[in-house]
């Protein structure tokens, strides 16, 4: 089976093929339009809509956009991390809808942040969306996908809680501090952290591939959310170092600005029902089991 995917050199993108390539499929991955000429992999200028290679995959796993966190947010930054998504994958799917060699399915990334704040509520994929700017990014990132619905192509949002691994992601950027026993809780640590390991991560998506019977939303997340509190004092066990240092919320703002409310402050209580409902298995049910294994 022949896979496209995009986003090939992300955190999970990368682990995906390798574990894809692994179990035997033909991985073709979306090369950015100033890479060589003599790759196999089609190059892609987003944008402009234009492939220098015929693709004619069996599925497409669409993970590319811009790092919502990785610059403080002001105008540009935001419209870039918006445009990244919605554009591109409208001008994908555009592409998609055109060509004679339609895919079978088509999975694109979504995030929990679809259902913003939410303090203590228990969220499912039938819950409904936030308000705020990461909510509309989300919900407007699923909606560009539904398109491809109407031409008999299966279409999976899969809305990722926080990926726990030690080459990348929100867990990368706290091991320093909690190596040298300078983490603590973020605000009051009683929002809720919803969360997986890229190894049930990884494993949850090519589930998702291979069961015809799941489509639309499916949250990736662990079904067992803890609070930043107790998240903080897991991690702090895992160095043998206390975890004391706590951020509190008016700093928390005062140097990641709007993105502090969204990313770091908020609250989402998520569950898999979908991916429970369908019988998938997790690897790590626990937050110390998966800290233990992703920090090996």
């Amino acid at each position: 089976m022949n896979i496209f995917v995009t986003g090939s050199s992300g955190l999970v993108g990368n682990e995906l093929c390798n574990k894809l390539q692994q179990q035997n499929y033909n991985i073709i991955k979306l090369n950015r339009i100033n890479n060589s000429a003599e790759s196999t992999n089609p190059n892609w200028d987003i944008n402009l809509k234009h492939s220098n290679k015929c693709i004619k995959p069996n599925s497409v796993i669409h993970l590319a956009g811009e790092n919502i966190a990785a610059k403080r947010w002001n105008k540009e930054q935001k419209q870039k991390i918006y445009d990244s998504r919605i554009l591109g994958t409208k001008n994908l799917i555009e592409n998609i809808i055109s060509s004679p060699d339609k895919p079978q399915t088509f999975i694109c990334a979504s995030a929990i942040g679809y259902y913003g704040d939410r303090i203590q509520e228990l969220l499912t994929e039938e819950s409904d969306s936030g308000q705020d700017y990461v909510s509309k990014i989300c919900k407007d990132w699923e909606e560009v996908t539904l398109p491809l619905i109407k031409h008999g192509i299966r279409v999976i949002n899969l809305r990722f809680g926080v990926i726990l691994s030690k080459k990348g992601g929100a867990l990368k950027k706290m091991l320093i501090p909690f190596k040298l026993g300078l983490g603590g809780n973020i605000g009051n640590g009683q929002q809720r952290f919803s969360w997986i390991s890229i190894d049930d991560a990884i494993k949850a998506i090519i589930f998702c591939l291979e069961n015809p019977k799941i489509n639309g939303p499916v949250n990736v997340s662990s079904p067992n959310p803890v609070s930043n509190k107790v998240f903080t004092k897991v991690l702090a066990k895992q160095f043998n170092k206390p975890a004391f240092f706590n951020m509190p919320a008016s700093l928390c703002r005062l140097i990641f600005g709007e993105m502090a409310n969204e990313l770091l402050l908020s609250s989402q209580s998520v569950m898999p029902q979908k991916l429970i409902k369908n019988g998938f298995t997790f690897n790590h049910l626990d937050i110390e089991t998966a800290l233990s294994r992703v920090l090996k």
